[in-house]
């Protein structure tokens, strides 16, 4: 959020069950694959009786946003965005459709 752009390096990581590894270490590992559950992800995360690793699968052309994004933040999105993102098509579509998901009421 500060207008830095992406940094490419940090983008590829490798594919593993984070979620089963953590089990396998003795951790509560939890796997969150859709947004209907990160609310329940994040109860049963904190009603645990030992430290927990949430897994998220996440679009990676969506960039994390606050909630309450501010004006300043925004333009230094926009800023990076701009500024070199590889894949800004995808990445416009992908955030358009998350806010506007968070704004418009779901179909059931």
């Amino acid at each position: 959020m500060a207008g830095d752009p992406k940094f490419e390096a940090s983008q590829e990581v490798p594919d593993v069950s984070y979620s089963s590894y953590a089990e396998l270490l003795g951790l509560k590992g939890i796997f969150v694959d859709s947004p209907e559950r990160v609310g329940s992800a994040w109860d049963e995360a904190l009603a645990a009786d030992r430290p927990v690793v949430i897994e998220a699968y996440t679009d990676p052309h969506v960039p994390p946003l606050p909630p309450h994004i501010t004006l300043e933040q925004a333009k230094a999105f926009a800023s990076s965005m701009f500024g070199g993102e590889p894949e800004l098509g995808r990445v416009v579509r992908g955030t358009v459709r998350d806010v506007l998901g968070g704004m418009l009421p779901r179909r059931s």
